[in-house]
Parts: structure tokens; C-alpha cells; sequence
């Protein structure tokens, strides 16, 4: 399974997540982001997949550590959001320390959504959804109608 195919590696990440909330929150949010399951330089190095075996679906899991100390270290660069999603989703999974203040607060709707559920699911609520107000937050509302 390589980065061409993206929807593969993501229901094997499912499969290697299932039934650990922390592990299925962490592996939801970094596919909702859309482009690490696309990279090679991403998924070579720090998915493992283990192949289905008498009709089972393959199993992979992610090297949270690994990929932080490379993302840290500048061997994978990326956007910011990008960036973000990635330190989070490995601190849900896998307890890896962010800085919540920089990681929460420069993520876009869908980034800041993506994160919100994550949260959730990791704390038993599997099947939360988020809605979040107008596009615009009330105290920004403000400042753009003076």
C-alpha cells in the first residue's frame, strides 16, 4: 500500500485503530486533513501495514513519535495547517505533548471542526458532530462592521 492510494491506507488505519478512542480519534483527524496519506515521504516512512490475511482487511498503524521528531526536525515540510493537524493528531493518539495555543488557534473551520470532533471521540463520544456558529466569530464581528 503506498501514497497513491489514500482510501486504502485510510480504512487499514481505521481497522488498526478500532476500539481504542484515543487511536481512532488521532488517525480520523489526520485523514480529515486530506494530504499526509498522499505523501510518500509521510506515509513510506512511518505507516506500518500489515497485510488482511483469510479475508481480513489489512491493519496499519502510524509511528506518532517518529513522524513528530521528523516533522520538528524539518524533514517533512508542510503548511501550516498541515503542520497543526499533525501535532495534534499525534498528541491525541498517542500522548505526544502540543502546544494547544499555536496548534488550535492558526487551524481554519474545517481544521478547528476536524479537531473539535477528535476531542470528542477520544472522550467516548464516538459519534459527536460539531457545528460551529457563522463563519465569522462574534468578536471579530465587530472589528469588519466598524
Amino acid at each position: 500500500m503506498t501514497a497513491g492510494r489514500p482510501a486504502a491506507l485510510a480504512a487499514a488505519l481505521r481497522a488498526g485503530a478500532a476500539g481504542l478512542y484515543r487511536a481512532e480519534a488521532g488517525v480520523e483527524l489526520l485523514i480529515s486533513q486530506g494530504s499526509w496519506l498522499r505523501r510518500g515521504d509521510f506515509t513510506g516512512p512511518f505507516i506500518v501495514v500489515t497485510p488482511g490475511l483469510a479475508g481480513r482487511a489489512a491493519v496499519a498503524v502510524i509511528g506518532w513519535d517518529d513522524a513528530v521528531a521528523a516533522l520538528d526536525g524539518g524533514a517533512l515540510p508542510c503548511g501550516g495547517g498541515e503542520r497543526r493537524i499533525l501535532h495534534l493528531a499525534a498528541s491525541i493518539a498517542a500522548g505526544i505533548p502540543a502546544d494547544l495555543g499555536e496548534a488550535l488557534t492558526g487551524l481554519d473551520r474545517a481544521g478547528i471542526t476536524a479537531a473539535a470532533r477528535a476531542v470528542l471521540h477520544a472522550g467516548g463520544h464516538r459519534d459527536a458532530t460539531v457545528t460551529l456558529p457563522s463563519a465569522v466569530p462574534p468578536h471579530l464581528r465587530r472589528k469588519i462592521e466598524r
